[in-house]
């Protein structure tokens, strides 16, 4: 027992150090669970939402080793920014696109340019709010945790200093590595890598952007000058009998085309309108909500699928109450009978696994398919509509017009059958004669190209064209109407006649083939895409 209390002296000092030990545990176990504690606070309240001009946007921050800032875009991919050093990633994604807003902003153009400033005092509000929300979640997290596990408020005060410090330094090192000029030099991602070649690159259009942002009031004024126009056209007077049709094409989610459009089937009392495709850019769901302006036009709409529009744009197309969607059918409309059938292709990004002589012979394939289809119909066929061009020479002899897009560029030709007429076998006994040539109609972009518009350095004008058709259902005039593009202010309405046909077509040959069968209905076919 003596020896034992020998050693007893060294006892306070063990004790000492045990206790020092301890302190120090307790203070990293403070440390860890307080830093646990401002992460969960920072993922639950690291995020909240801002209207960003016709955007509704959500705005997160998480922890990062890199920081940089991306910009989401569904569901086209999305825009990361080198845009700061710091150990927070900013993360904004375009939600959904207000409808009341955006009518506002396009109706609004001449104040486009406040827009654009309340946009960016808008971005900077939500970033301000989002940073102070994540910080104050940041702390209440830590906090309440460290204050669970401890129970004690000496503790929990020491936690929520220790997140103070730690979000500062956050906060300072991200505005120290602040990079303005990274927006300038974004990576894409998703089937926004091809936005580079579809719109320019940042530096050219934003060189040319103020310019492009004080002329697209002009557009609206531009419409106007269509008013004009009319009482300068002497050479047709079209009779209250003249079925008019209108042609567009190439949308390409333009949203002044529909501004103009609707403006020309008013005031030029349009029987029809007739869409030859790439209403849409992308072909995607949120898209659809651009193709509801076609129940404000009060007149039939015929459309085929363009190679840019998918089967969900075709879907909200034939939901519009005024619309139809040709694909390899026939329909009678205000007299007139209209064949068309869409785009065997989609390639809304310009790339396909398919190689051109494929897409080609597909494209070919479909015009024969509707040609095949026109044959067999009991009715006569007035118009066929087409998206590519292409796919205009199998009808050539079988239907006197032909209507197409997808070039962006106007043309009207001539075509001269060069493949064998097919009727079925129990058609009539046919007789051999000279057709007239098939008319082809080549649109331009009603849209202008959308955002390629604005890649050369004269933009796209939005053109558009009206068809007179007499009582015999022949054409006898078109208006070609192209509306100066934007920052542009000419507008140009030009009156053609269409005259006979001096050339003869040879004579096409006739075979004929076995009748469809009463079982399977002619307007079935299997789909090219």
């Amino acid at each position: 027992m003596a020896a034992g209390r020998r050693h007893h002296p060294f006892r306070p000092a063990a004790s000492a150090r045990w206790r020092r030990t301890r302190r120090m545990l307790r203070g990293a176990l403070l440390g860890v669970v307080a830093i646990v504690g401002m992460l969960i606070g920072v993922q639950l309240g690291g995020h909240t939402t801002q209207d960003i001009g016709p955007f509704q946007a959500q705005l997160s921050l998480t922890p990062s080793l890199h920081g940089d800032t991306s910009v989401e875009i569904p569901p086209l991919g999305s825009l990361e920014l080198d845009s700061h050093d710091g150990p927070a990633h900013l993360q904004i994604r375009l939600e959904s696109l207000d409808e009341a807003r955006t009518r506002a902003v396009v109706a609004d153009s001449g104040n486009l340019e406040q827009v654009s400033h309340d946009a960016v005092d808008q971005l900077n509000l939500g970033v301000r709010r989002l940073a102070l929300q994540t910080a104050g979640s940041g702390l209440l997290g830590a906090m309440i945790l460290v204050g669970l596990a401890f129970r004690a408020r000496r503790e929990t005060a020491i936690a929520g200093l220790v997140v103070v410090a730690v979000l500062a330094s956050i906060g300072g090192a991200t505005a120290l590595t602040f990079k303005p000029a990274a927006i300038q030099e974004p990576t894409y991602r998703g089937l926004l890598v091809n936005a580079p070649a579809i719109i320019g690159d940042a530096r050219r259009i934003t060189d040319r952007y103020e310019e492009y942002r004080a002329q697209l009031q002009k557009i609206v004024l531009n419409v106007s000058k269509l008013y004009g126009t009319i009482s300068a056209l002497p050479v047709y007077e079209p009779n209250t009998s003249a079925t008019k049709v209108l042609h567009i094409s190439d949308m390409h989610l333009n949203p002044a085309a529909w501004g103009v459009v609707r403006t020309v089937a008013d005031q030029f009392n349009i029987d029809v309108v007739v869409d030859t495709g790439d209403i849409n850019d992308w072909g995607s769901e949120p898209e659809s909500s651009y193709v509801g302006e076609i129940s404000k036009l009060r007149v039939p709409y015929l459309y085929v699928r363009g190679n840019h529009d998918s089967a969900v744009t075709a879907a909200a197309v034939a939901k519009q109450p005024n619309a139809t969607v040709l694909d390899n059918s026939i329909t009678t409309v205000k007299g007139l009978t209209f064949a068309g059938i869409g785009d065997p292709r989609f390639t809304p990004d310009k790339s396909t696994d398919a190689t051109d002589a494929e897409q080609h012979a597909a494209v070919v394939t479909s015009g024969e398919r509707l040609a095949q289809k026109i044959l067999s119909s009991p009715k006569p066929v007035d118009v066929a509509l087409v998206h590519d061009p292409v796919a205009a020479q199998p009808l050539a002899g079988i239907c006197p017009l032909v209507l197409a897009g997808h070039r962006h560029a106007r043309s009207i030709t001539r075509l001269d059958p060069n493949t064998p007429i097919v009727l079925p076998s129990d058609a009539a006994s046919p007789v051999a004669k000279q057709p007239e040539r098939t008319l082809l109609m080549v649109e331009g972009s009603t849209g202008g190209a959308g955002l390629r518009g604005l890649e050369s350095a004269k933009p796209l004008p939005l053109a558009l064209s009206i068809l007179y058709f007499d009582q015999e259902r022949h054409l006898t005039a078109y208006d070609d109407i192209q509306v100066g593009g934007t920052g542009l202010t000419e507008v140009s309405l030009q009156r053609h006649i269409v005259t006979p046909d001096t050339k003869a077509a040879p004579a096409p040959s006739i075979s004929a083939v076995p009748a469809p069968s009463s079982s399977v209905s002619p307007s079935v076919t299997t789909s090219g895409r």
